[in-house]
């Protein structure tokens, strides 16, 4: 490996700066980006989706621990200190303009491989999302290692009963195992966050049988988008699913914050149809 330019050091000569409209803050603190890079277990030779590269801070770490990076970048700005790393890492960095939202990364690999971001604020929640929504599961990435604001961080994690858990939560947790793996003070990033960040590790485990994403969005939308009102005033617009509820002995004045994620799962389980039958 050659010795790379300490990362200020390329920003500067690139005349690069972090773009609030792209929701970009830049990390430069060398033994912390290499912390991130473990998160995901060892990456020697393992194939890595980074999103949002910048100018390159956590890609250097992921290259230092020997994957083969695919990055989508779309600041255009940042290219040429990204072919700069390429060439510094021969054939172990693949760069494509663009933008994520609009990349299926399953069409990127032939491969298993893990996606590590420290994720522009700005879409950072549509993208996790969208890698968690897919009705096949397993997915083909390996696990999640991003970077969020520590609110949304909190959501992702929270329990049943906490002020934070909703949509968010059953999302990361009815199929897959969530856990907040590092708080990171707003001082390390440049320019520094108004918010703390935190980063989530997500590792996808055996789906519950008989449940249809689609259904289960479904449900958790109608609950959580009217959060405060019981379940039969918030759930009556979903076919079946105060007759679900009554079959599953939950109570229709409680609120959906109370439920559990094995409850929407149950829930969505009973509204899910069955083969050869359509939903009503």
């Amino acid at each position: 490996m050659t010795d790379l330019p300490p990362l200020r050091e390329v920003i500067a000569r690139h005349g690069l700066s972090a773009s609030k409209a792209l929701g970009q803050n830049f990390l430069f603190d060398e033994q912390l980006l290499d912390r991130i890079a473990a998160i995901p277990g060892p990456l020697r030779d393992r194939a890595v989706l980074e999103v949002g590269p910048g100018p390159g801070g956590l890609t250097r770490a992921l290259l230092r621990a020997g994957a083969r990076v695919t990055a989508i970048e779309m600041d255009r700005r940042c290219l040429p200190a990204l072919a700069e790393l390429g060439e510094a890492f021969p054939g172990r960095l693949r760069v494509i303009e663009g933008d994520a939202l609009k990349i299926d990364p399953a069409g990127l690999f032939d491969e298993p491989y893990a996606i590590v971001a420290n994720l522009p604020y700005n879409v950072g929640t549509a993208l996790f999302t969208g890698w968690l929504s897919g009705e096949a599961w397993p997915p083909r990435w390996s696990s999640l290692t991003l970077m969020f604001q520590a609110e949304v961080a909190q959501r992702i994690v929270a329990q049943s009963g906490e002020d934070a858990f909703g949509r968010l939560a059953i999302l990361a947790q009815w199929r897959s195992q969530a856990r907040v793996a590092m708080k990171v003070h707003r001082s390390a990033f440049t320019p520094p966050p108004k918010v703390m960040s935190a980063i989530v590790h997500v590792t996808p485990q055996e789906a519950p049988a008989g449940v249809s994403m689609k259904v289960l969005a479904r449900l958790t939308e109608a609950a959580f988008g009217q959060r405060r009102k019981m379940l039969r005033q918030s759930l009556k617009g979903v076919a079946g699913a105060l007759d679900a509820l009554d079959g599953l002995g939950i109570d229709p004045q409680r609120r959906a914050e109370t439920l559990t994620v094995a409850d929407f799962v149950n829930l969505a389980r009973t509204l899910t149809p069955t083969a050869g039958t359509q939903p009503g």
